[in-house]
């Protein structure tokens, strides 16, 4: 799955969420509309009277909304865990910034040629080439580096291309992995939300595990120079 990819599964889940959010939002305002009717309607009665006869009304008329709305509430979890679900094979893909580099210029003819005209190059042209690289934003000589000095044993290597990598493309791999976790942050709330209303009340185990979700997300992204939001980006 390419990062375009994985921005267009972003995009149709954040419009999936949106409206899923509108729809459990007018379910429960009927309900609340219900309730003040009802509650109304019986304000000659005793409170605890009145409070009993409200509470059965509600519990009727959201039973009620509950069958009616299933089929829509239902088709929104799933596209939600749909959506999740397929870009989730992509996160091996995007585990690195070296990785991530490598795709970028997978197939390119002037990285083969750069990697061929370096086979033989030393520890010093190797090292300054890689700030080039870095300073020009060169993708193609990046990864020819990169590929280059994997050959090489570790204690020989002029530069680590963990950081060459994150200067080339840091932030954009932090972006596809961010949208990556807002993707199954999103199905893990749709799925709440809808648990929620089924049930009356919400799960307190997913609350936590949205809210460790969140958290991870804003950690990940610290460190990043520039925002990314890879939403309908072309890559």
């Amino acid at each position: 799955m390419s990062v375009t990819d994985v921005g267009d599964h972003l995009r149709q889940a954040r419009q999936n969420r949106q409206a899923q959010r509108r729809l459990l939002d007018q379910l429960d305002g009927q309900v609340r509309q219900r309730k003040s009717e009802v509650d109304s309607s019986l304000a000659d009665l005793p409170t605890s009277q009145r409070g009993t006869l409200v509470n059965r009304a509600v519990s009727g008329f959201r039973g009620e909304l509950k069958r009616s709305s299933s089929e829509s509430r239902t088709r929104h979890v799933r596209e939600a865990a749909r959506l999740w679900g397929e870009a989730r094979e992509a996160k091996d893909h995007y585990r690195s910034s070296v990785q991530f580099l490598m795709r970028a210029s997978l197939g390119s003819e002037r990285r083969s040629r750069l990697l061929h005209q370096i086979e033989t190059s030393g520890a010093a042209e190797l090292a300054s080439l890689a700030e080039l690289a870095a300073a020009t934003r060169d993708l193609e000589l990046g990864a020819a580096l990169c590929s280059k000095v994997s050959s090489l044993p570790p204690s020989e290597r002029p530069f680590s291309q963990q950081d060459l990598a994150d200067a080339l493309v840091g932030d954009e791999h932090r972006g596809v992995n961010l949208a990556l976790m807002e993707l199954e942050r999103l199905a893990e709330e749709a799925a709440a939300d809808e648990t929620a209303f089924e049930r009356g009340s919400p799960d307190p185990i997913r609350i936590l595990t949205i809210a460790h979700m969140a958290k991870a997300a804003a950690e990940f992204a610290e460190g990043m120079t520039q925002p990314q939001d890879i939403e309908g980006e072309d890559q």
